[in-house]
């Protein structure tokens, strides 16, 4: 460890890695922002590790860009006693300036960000509890994807006869259905090959939705969940395997936040309070409880009624991210006093 004396504290550094998809520029800088060493490396684990060891006893932390592949790096730091911060860039407005400037710029300024204690951080869950939370990404990914050929079909059929045949239709089509069909001959072999690959991801889905199942269906957190009028299986998943631990929320307007359920809203001297949260927070949370709302109107009077009152000041749109926002709050408060859903507390 580096020290002038021993009446002196050691002087301490402040690390960021600039990831990208091959390599990453590692910085290391001091308690002046100076720029001790810093070089260009290829995304070989014991490469960096190996750049930033003579420096690790000092090190208040290394920042990593959360990028698409930040995994890696982050659990390799980990693992080798660094302490890690995952740089959340979104919420970090002059960064995207930045962007323009050079990698060395953009990793000196996230150090720069942590030795001031400003860095805005996103959540590090452990491996296994992402390997879950992926899974159930990749089966909305795949339902996306078999949506979009139950959607070929359809359209298919309506440049064919006038006329759409529903999506549960299309899912109970097969080859021999399709042979049945009055079509020309290669307007049917296009349905087949929606219709084969509809089978196939049905398929998998089903053996994801299994795994899901056996991960979290027996958490406390899950039946709480599926308590709320809206939320089934598919969105109690969700919104658990996003969320991760309740606790790291402080408050309620924190998590209603962070699922994008807040608006931007003016306040004094020009200046918004959430502005850009249609970019910052969790697009799968924002996407469960919109989901919820539909479903909550529709079985829930209580929910209902509120939604009315909310569309007759303003519009479906409005009234639905409104109605969103209560169950999010609600599922807030269920995680955190772990107790079922009220709706009387809900919709007082």
């Amino acid at each position: 460890m580096r020290t002038c004396d021993n009446h002196r504290r050691p002087e301490m550094k402040y690390s960021a890695i600039d990831l990208h998809s091959n390599n990453s520029v590692v910085t290391v800088t001091d308690e002046e922002d100076r720029v001790v060493v810093e070089k260009r490396l290829p995304n070989d684990l014991g490469k960096i590790l190996g750049f930033l060891l003579p420096w690790r006893e000092e090190l208040v932390g290394v920042v990593v860009e959360s990028t698409f592949n930040w995994y890696w790096l982050v659990d390799g730091l980990q693992a080798a006693g660094f302490k890690a911060h995952l740089a959340n860039t979104t919420a970090i407005k002059k960064y995207e300036g930045l962007k323009h400037s050079g990698d060395e710029a953009d990793a000196r300024y996230l150090a720069h960000l942590l030795r001031l204690g400003i860095l805005p951080t996103g959540t590090i869950l452990a491996p296994e509890q992402r390997a879950v939370r992926d899974l159930a990404r990749k089966r909305m990914q795949l339902v996306r994807s078999r949506t979009a050929h139950i959607l070929a079909v359809e359209n298919i059929t309506a440049r064919q006869y006038g006329a759409r045949i529903s999506s549960n239709q299309v899912k109970r089509l097969t080859a021999e259905t399709v042979d049945q069909m009055p079509l020309p001959e290669d307007v049917a072999l296009a349905i087949k090959a929606n219709v084969a690959v509809i089978t196939t991801i049905s398929a998998q889905i089903d053996v994801l939705e299994k795994r899901l199942q056996e991960r979290v269906g027996a958490r406390a957190e899950y039946g709480l969940l599926t308590s709320v009028p809206g939320i089934g299986k598919v969105l109690a998943t969700t919104i658990l395997l996003e969320t991760g631990p309740i606790e790291r929320f402080a408050a309620v307007g924190n998590f209603a936040s962070y699922a994008r359920c807040v608006d931007s809203v003016r306040t004094s001297n020009g200046k918004k309070k959430g502005e850009g949260n249609t970019k910052n927070g969790n697009k799968y949370l924002a996407w469960a409880f919109v989901e919820a709302a539909n479903f909550a109107l529709r079985y829930c009077a209580e929910a209902k009624r509120f939604y009315e009152r909310k569309k007759a000041k303003t519009n479906n749109a409005v009234a639905i991210k409104a109605l969103a926002h209560k169950l999010a709050r609600a599922c807030f408060h269920i995680l955190k006093e772990r107790k079922p859903f009220e709706v009387t507390r809900c919709f007082a």
